[in-house]
């Protein structure tokens, strides 16, 4: 039985942990930048690949990512298994009951969103082919087919996120966008398994089998696998440990769909999605253990699967401008234009439907993935599947800004934006709500260059005013400082609790001084209210107090949003 060698298990374990560390590092540093973190992802992937890495370390680059021999092809296998269990966690985010309750609104911003650009690439595709990269010798009606699907799918996972980030997430627009990009993607993947049978993938049955087959299998996971999942969960929960139990059971499943629809002749990840998809709409799948899986998924297969992307190319090499752009221009006007025609059509007012047509233009890790699947089957050049990852990035980065432009929005600002490390105190030596007022503002002075008898004058103020104890072990006292360009916060700990006078009567044991300027435009307001909403997680509450640094406060507060 063939193995791999000493030397290959070796670069197999140094590539993969290094693609996973500046994976990790640069999704991270996007995420601060308030950028998708796939862009970090695929960037540390730009970087150890031929685009960079490989031009100035040739022998290096080919001893950590060799393109054959036993190394390749366990790689090649890590990186398929990770786009399936991704695909899975996508697949999981769809709430079918939302697409059905959303009506005619959501079904008419779903068809003419998909209708429009699907057109556009088709026709561009068939008639005029060179101007999108198409190749001599390719399948001419899967190339005109895939171009129509990847210009029309959304990226629901992009989009989620994007519309959380504006607050508008379970607003009825929200709502709506969410519905018509379920319907989307389920549209988009079954025309994609289509085109995978059409290219003989699998070998396995005839193309009229795979069709029927898929069609079938489509039906068996969103109308009858959702109630027997029902009965199935509640007995793997009562009968498993947590969270080994559902876990396994849930990537079993996984597995075992995405088996079944590679066998029929259409890739794995159809069949995980749709898995995704089943148990997502199960009432008894809750949301601790969805946030298990994501996370188990989300922080180790998806972004070695997206930096891998990097390592296919050079993408410089490979970007062709004027490719791009036609790219580019096809997929948001199609995009926009029937979005937005669509919720015109459904009655919406003409400032939500534009609204609606940019929030549904973002194709981000649908769009990447399409391409990477195309690339590898051969039906797509590496110009065009260079063209095809800058498009789906550049519609994600303008989605959220374009909505929030179109529909006047104000993006929601955390206090841990303004929450500086040398603003933590771990152990506030106040006993007494004034001193520990006196102590924060003292700390404060050289950060917004004030004298701190100052500030303190200006809290003290406002504190007689209204006493700051906000309950659940939280106090705020602020004030308006004259001359600050941006707000301060300082917080400190009190493990025996300071009295703020509070409603429910607790002691303050987090203690958070806001020092914001003379006109904040109600910026104070919004600090105020995202500490309340942070402070009432059961989990922050219990735990925050037991943190030992600043780093582990930010992370602990962060998760209160998902941020």
């Amino acid at each position: 039985m063939s193995q791999l060698t000493h030397s290959e298990i070796t670069a197999l374990f140094l590539a993969l942990g290094l693609l996973l560390a500046s994976a990790r590092v640069l999704g991270e540093l996007a995420r601060a930048m308030n950028l998708p973190a796939v862009l970090g992802e695929i960037s540390a992937g730009i970087l150890w690949g031929p685009t960079v890495f490989g031009t100035f370390f040739p022998q290096w680059s080919v001893y950590l990512f060799p393109v054959s021999g036993g190394g390749a092809l366990a790689f090649d296998g890590l990186i398929t298994l990770a786009i399936t269990l991704f695909l899975l966690v996508a697949g999981m985010e769809i709430d079918l009951s939302t697409v059905w309750r959303q009506g005619k609104v959501a079904l008419y911003v779903a068809l003419l969103g998909m209708f429009f650009p699907f057109v556009f690439g088709f026709l561009v595709g068939w008639w005029m082919p060179g101007i999108l990269g198409y190749q001599e010798g390719t399948h001419h009606l899967a190339f005109a087919l895939f171009m129509a699907t990847v210009l029309s799918i959304s990226a629901l996972p992009i989009i989620a996120k994007i519309l959380m980030d504006l607050n508008i997430y379970r607003s009825d627009m929200g709502v709506t966008i969410i519905a018509a990009a379920v319907f989307n993607d389920l549209l988009g993947w079954l025309v994609f398994a289509m085109v995978l049978g059409m290219l003989g993938v699998g070998q396995m049955m005839p193309l009229g089998y795979t069709i029927a087959m898929t069609l079938v299998f489509v039906l068996v996971m969103i109308i009858l696998m959702p109630p027997v999942l029902n009965h199935v969960l509640p007995w793997v929960q009562a009968h498993s440990s947590w969270p080994g139990g559902i876990l396994g059971f849930a990537l079993s499943f996984c597995l075992l769909a995405a088996a079944f629809t590679e066998w029929i002749g259409i890739h794995a990840i159809f069949g995980s999605f749709l898995a995704g998809v089943a148990l997502g709409d199960s009432k008894h799948l809750n949301e601790r253990t969805r946030t298990t899986i994501e996370q188990f998924v989300s922080f180790i297969f998806a972004p070695l699967f997206f930096a891998s992307i990097g390592l296919r190319v050079n993408f410089v090499e490979n970007f062709n401008l004027w490719l791009t752009l036609v790219v580019l221009v096809l997929a948001m006007s199609g995009k926009i234009v029937g979005s937005t025609l669509g919720a015109r059509l459904g009655g919406l007012p003409a400032r939500e439907s534009l609204g609606i047509g940019f929030g549904m233009s973002a194709q981000g890790t649908m769009g990447i993935i399409l391409g990477v699947l195309a690339l590898q089957f051969e039906l797509i050049s590496q110009e065009v599947f260079v063209s095809l990852v800058v498009m789906a990035l550049v519609t994600s980065l303008l989605s959220g800004p374009m909505m929030q432009k179109v529909l006047r929005l104000k993006k929601a600002r955390r206090f841990v934006n303004f929450l500086p490390s040398q603003g933590f105190v771990l152990q506030l030596t106040s006993t007494d709500r004034w001193s520990a007022i006196h102590e924060l503002s003292t700390l404060a002075s050289p950060l917004v260059d004030k004298k701190a008898e100052e500030i303190t004058r200006a809290v003290y103020a406002r504190e007689k005013m209204m006493a700051t104890g906000i309950g659940h072990g939280v106090a705020v006292p602020h004030a308006r400082i004259p001359g600050l360009t941006e707000p301060l916060v300082m917080v400190g700990l009190s493990r025996a609790g300071i009295d703020f006078d509070a409603p429910d009567a607790a002691l303050a044991k987090v203690v958070f001084l806001i020092l914001s300027p003379e006109e904040d435009n109600g910026l104070q307001l919004e600090i105020l209210a995202d500490i309340a909403a942070t402070f009432k997680v059961k989990e922050i509450k219990e735990k925050i107090i037991g943190v030992n640094s600043y780093v582990e406060f930010l992370a602990m507060v962060r998760t209160a949003h998902g941020s």
